[in-house]
């Protein structure tokens, strides 16, 4: 297939190597690194503990994307999870985890990035944080909500235009992104000889057990390293996507690694454990430390404007899920269509930024980044646990082979479904969101396929 020309579903081979590890740093870096670390923080209370828990999500996010390496060599098509699990645990399964994208997977991450966004640009602006205008019932109405949907809403024009227009604006945000980025590790790797880290303890002990409290420092650890396998969900739109899906995921994930224990160093060094305690705006404050009162409120806008790349990544791969699913007749067959002009799957975007827009006038940060850590561990645990599945069943060698295999993938699934197990175990109601999710996709899927005409999606 030529590079530039149009799939069976409309789309198009442009996506080069650059473009798509961009697009797995721009998933990953934002709205995790940028708010977590003082929330882990204040449930280990403890620096090395913060640190190690950081490099062992790091670990796993790396068995993961060594795994979907595989998979996405193996079958490079749209959808990412959906289209793997279609073909390892059938419909059904690959039904759910498509839902589980639409609400949870892109969704509600979307808009927990625009309202990390709308904090960050409000730290800049005097009197502006934690206002509420208006709260009844469900529905809060303040600066905050106000500016995330506004960001949604710029964004979602962009990635309904030409994907190449889309594209550009990607990279360029993510481009600065990872130059704010190294600004902050230079800036407080210089002050950490002074800092005197090691010595310093937060002020309070972790809650309950040490144990409990790790495994749910992990669950929003997992949610910063959500998003390692973003390349995959765009196969059908990758330039020879045996070679550059693999070298993408690995590249991409790698670096971020690198760069969230850098920026938790950084972090550690401006403020010191006790500084930050349950800090949401973590960088922000971080950044008044190291540049200043007046360099951090410019720092607040920059991250602002650079979280702007995290949510235009997610809208750009999210989309090809809904548009997979519809295209084999699982889901509204409207999202399936794609305008020649654009090449890009409009209608799924537009459903998409609708969902995140309710999610930020409705639910809570701290509630959105433990239901989206917690459910997609489960989703990602079982889209890898595929991958035993296809081996046995096509033994036959792919482009690329997950090294270390069984253990690799082993190793991912079960740290997931022990941490989301563990987490479930010490606070059962926090899983409540996720059950609900998911039995309202099975309702969904039942009642659609009994309502669907034969050969013809509805």
């Amino acid at each position: 297939m030529d590079s530039g020309g149009a799939n069976s579903g409309g789309l198009s081979r442009r996506v080069g190597l650059l473009s798509a590890g961009f697009l797995i740093v721009a998933n990953m870096v934002g709205t995790g690194i940028f708010t977590t670390s003082g929330y882990i923080m204040q449930m280990l209370a403890d620096p090395m503990l913060m640190l190690g828990a950081w490099l062992l999500g790091g670990v796993i996010a790396l068995a993961g994307a060594l795994s979907y390496a595989e998979l996405g060599a193996r079958l490079p098509r749209a959808g990412g999870d959906y289209a793997f699990l279609n073909e390892s645990f059938g419909p059904l399964w690959a039904f759910l985890s498509g839902w589980i994208s639409l609400v949870v997977g892109f969704s509600a991450p979307i808009a927990a990035s625009a309202m990390a966004a709308a904090a960050y640009l409000l730290q800049a602006w005097p009197g502006g944080a934690g206002v509420v205008w208006w709260r009844g019932g469900l529905v809060t109405i303040s600066p905050e909500s106000l500016l995330a949907l506004g960001f949604i809403a710029a964004l979602t024009l962009v990635h309904t235009r030409r994907l190449a227009v889309g594209l550009g604006v990607q990279n360029l945000l993510t481009a600065l992104k990872l130059l704010l980025l190294v600004v902050l590790v230079v800036a407080g790797l210089a002050l950490w000889p002074a800092a005197g880290v090691w010595q310093a303890q937060a002020a309070s002990p972790p809650a309950g057990h040490l144990a409990g409290s790790l495994a749910l420092s992990l669950i929003f650890i997992f949610f910063a390293y959500s998003g390692f396998n973003a390349a995959a969900y765009l196969g059908e739109e990758i330039e020879r996507p045996q070679r550059n899906l693999p070298l993408a995921l690995l590249l991409g994930t790698g670096l971020v690694v690198l760069l969230y224990l850098l920026i938790n160093l950084a972090y550690l060094a401006a403020l010191g454990p006790a500084g930050m305690l349950g800090v949401k705006e973590i960088g922000a404050l971080a950044a008044k430390v190291l540049f200043g009162p007046r360099a951090g409120g410019l720092f607040s806008l920059a991250v602002s404007f650079c979280l702007l790349s995290n949510i235009g990544a997610m809208i750009l791969a999210g989309s090809r899920v809904y548009f997979a699913m519809a295209r084999d007749g699982v889901f509204f067959g409207a999202l399936a269509r794609v305008p020649p002009h654009s090449r890009v799957p409009i209608n799924a975007v537009l459903l998409q930024s609708l969902i995140a827009a309710v999610l930020v006038l409705t639910a809570s940060f701290q509630a959105l980044l433990f239901y989206i850590g917690f459910t997609l561990s489960l989703f990602a645990a079982l889209t890898v646990a595929g991958l035993l599945l296809l081996r046995r069943r096509q033994p036959q060698a792919p482009p690329f082979r997950v090294p270390g295999y069984p253990f690799t993938p082993l190793a991912f699934v079960a740290v997931n479904l022990g941490i989301a197990g563990f987490s479930l175990w010490e606070e059962p109601l926090r899983g409540l969101p996720a059950g609900l999710t998911i039995l309202a996709g099975l309702v969904f899927y039942f009642l659609h396929r009994r309502l669907r005409r034969p050969g013809r999606p509805v």
